[in-house]
């Protein structure tokens, strides 16, 4: 099949959430928020509206009427073939494709894990929307597109009718843009949070995983806990990511609505990007507060740099990413481009690297996604040993949390965030989870206060009156 150019028209440059606000309370939409402005990682914003199909694993019709004992990674790959475009090199990368989010759990059908964490909230492992139209934002030139590619529609003459249809309708929808307030008041009492473990818990299961390392039996593993409250039904999820957004913007902000799940994610991490062959990933590993005195924050960041602990977590982790590209990479491409760089964002700094790589052509973004999945920033190390434990030590499933977030377009191209410093919504009950990298230096009162730093921001959406021009350092 050829490919194919989709149709585009330029509409006027604003705030991206403005636009997304018409679309806020819909079904089936995705919101990728490039937040936190950066040159390359932060430069463009998408809104995924009104896709023509969905998967939604598991319990979804079109998995199970092609289970002839495939995958739902077969299924995927096999709905991704039946659609190629080609994307116009002078706009935003993604202009059609699926979109969405890859649970944790969906490492279950990558590998056999225990079963001992109860799955109290019962997410998709899976959700995804086709997506033929496409809203997009560069914010280095300042300029907006909608875009429509008129799939699934193959016939060229109906492809090209629907594509111009599709995009005077999206036009039509972006009339009722509203300029965006984030509401100021708090919305729960601090003492509605409530965590799926307690400090002496938590301190607990710490010290039984480096017994796990003095063992031999793992080098790493991430230890995380979860907070739950209720939202109260005056607010809408979407209110509370517009005061997540304002307290703790981020490079991968997003927001999704499928099933009767949302995200609302500031994440800052980037999991794997595939880019014409080129493979990045960016693992997040060590942390430090920030502090409101510049000095003092000064000394904090250079404290972060100069740490054994933190950079030996780094790099176990970059050690881990280097191995799993490695299986679809072609031989000698897979390098480390940066090392325990320092990035700052509202509450904390962090170590974060970056391991490049050129795919195998043999492979695709599935493919890469199945080698990579989940993010070992997120796991530890060895991976499959770490998964296994935070099985059998976490009392409750993680659902999308430490999983992934992102698209992957028409064009075969991919970009995904971790799901971390996220909200997960169901029935107006708002959970969201921290955690960090326990190893054999670690001291069991410093992790936890550790999960608490990196939940501060998140807290705080929910529980502090919000202040314009605020701080909000721990």
């Amino acid at each position: 099949m050829s490919k194919i150019i989709p149709l585009f028209q330029e509409i006027p440059y604003q705030d991206p959430l403005n636009y997304f606000h018409a679309f806020s309370f819909s079904q089936n939409v995705v919101f990728f928020d490039s937040a936190k402005f950066h040159p390359t990682l932060g430069r463009y914003s998408f809104i995924g509206i009104d896709p023509f199909s969905t998967l939604i694993y598991p319990n979804d019709k079109m998995f199970r009427h092609r289970n002839n004992n495939l995958t739902i990674f077969d299924t995927l790959s096999h709905e991704l073939n039946r659609f190629s475009l080609e994307t116009l090199p002078e706009l935003p990368p993604f202009q059609g494709g699926v979109a969405g989010f890859f649970s944790y759990d969906l490492a279950r059908d990558l590998e056999k894990l225990p079963v001992f964490a109860v799955d109290d909230q019962h997410h998709p492992r899976l959700a995804l929307g086709f997506y033929d139209l496409v809203v997009s934002f560069d914010h280095v030139q300042k300029k907006a597109w909608i875009l429509s590619s008129g799939f699934p529609k193959q016939n060229e003459k109906k492809r090209r009718e629907r594509s111009h249809i599709r995009l005077q309708w999206c036009l039509k929808q972006l009339k009722n843009t509203v300029q965006c307030v984030y509401p100021t008041k708090a919305i729960v009492q601090t003492d509605k949070l409530t965590s799926n473990f307690s400090q002496l818990e938590y301190i607990k299961t710490v010290q039984k995983i480096i017994e796990y390392i003095l063992s031999g039996d793992v080098f790493e593993v991430n230890l995380s806990q979860r907070f739950q409250c209720i939202l109260p039904t005056t607010y809408s999820p979407f209110q509370l990511y517009l005061r997540l957004r304002h307290i703790n913007p981020a490079t991968f902000s997003a927001y999704a609505h499928f099933s009767d799940t949302i995200i609302a994610s500031s994440s800052p991490e980037r999991f794997v990007k595939l880019d014409h062959w080129r493979v990045e990933t960016r693992p997040i590993k060590g942390t430090s507060k920030r502090a409101l005195n510049p000095d003092e924050d000064a000394q904090l960041a250079n404290a972060l740099l100069a740490s054994e602990k933190d950079r030996a977590e780094n790099t176990m982790i970059v050690d881990l990413m280097r191995n799993d590209l490695s299986k679809v990479c072609l031989p000698n491409t897979v390098h480390v481009a940066q090392y325990c760089g320092l990035e700052s964002y509202e509450t904390v700094h962090h170590l974060v690297s970056s391991v490049e790589g050129l795919l195998d052509r043999q492979y695709n973004a599935v493919d890469l996604l199945c080698a990579t999945f989940p993010g070992g920033s997120i796991t530890g190390a060895p991976k499959i040993r770490a998964m296994e434990l935070i099985d059998t030590l976490e009392p409750t499933r993680r659902g999308p949390y430490c999983g992934s977030m992102g698209y992957i377009g028409f064009d075969g191209c991919m970009d995904t965030s971790v799901l971390i410093r996220t909200y997960v919504i169901k029935n107006n009950v708002v959970t969201f989870q921290s955690g960090g990298a326990i190893v054999l230096r670690s001291d069991p009162e410093a992790e936890y206060e550790e999960t608490l730093i990196k939940a501060a921001a998140l807290k705080r959406a929910l529980t502090d009156a919000i202040k314009t021009n605020h701080k909000i350092y721990a």
